[in-house]
């Protein structure tokens, strides 16, 4: 797939609003493109500056609000990629890491993660399907308990 989509107008018909770019808690930039790539740096779950949740899923935070919190970080990561290439020159999600901050014999990480990936589905479609790793931590930056990237295929630049 290599036609121009409007992924802004499937957006706009989903009722989501791309947020401003969360700005970066260390010395890294948001998404880097590299080529027909862009990377994006580990998105947290951050809401108008502030996390959504803080703690380790399995004791602090339920399953389903880690999840949502997932959904909040690929939506900063489309963000990221708008704000450097303009959400329309996707060609596809390539791959998702989530990163899940997780009590001890918390094993659910791959449902945690799906509030990314499945997101990502709404959109994209076919064109959202990736490669993914959901993998359990010790620790997040800020408390966070969820932390994704994403890398996206983009059209070649004109």
């Amino acid at each position: 797939m290599t036609e121009t989509q409007n992924w802004s107008a499937r957006l706009t018909e989903l009722g989501v609003t791309l947020p401003p770019v969360v700005p970066p808690v260390a010395a890294y930039v948001p998404a880097l493109r590299t080529g027909n790539y862009v990377y994006t740096s580990g998105q947290l779950p951050i809401v108008d500056g502030k996390l959504t949740t803080k703690g380790k899923v399995g004791a602090d935070v339920s399953e389903d609000d880690a999840k949502a919190g997932a959904r909040t970080c690929a939506l900063n990561a489309l963000a990221a990629i708008d704000a450097l290439v303009g959400i329309d020159s996707v060609v596809r999600i390539v791959k998702v890491v989530g990163f899940v901050a997780s009590a001890e014999g918390f094993t659910g990480q791959p449902g945690v993660v799906n509030g990314a990936s499945e997101f990502f589905g709404e959109i994209f479609g076919e064109a959202g399907a990736h490669a993914r790793s959901a993998v359990g931590v010790a620790e997040l930056p800020l408390g966070a308990p969820v932390e994704v990237e994403v890398i996206a295929e983009v059209r070649t630049e004109a």
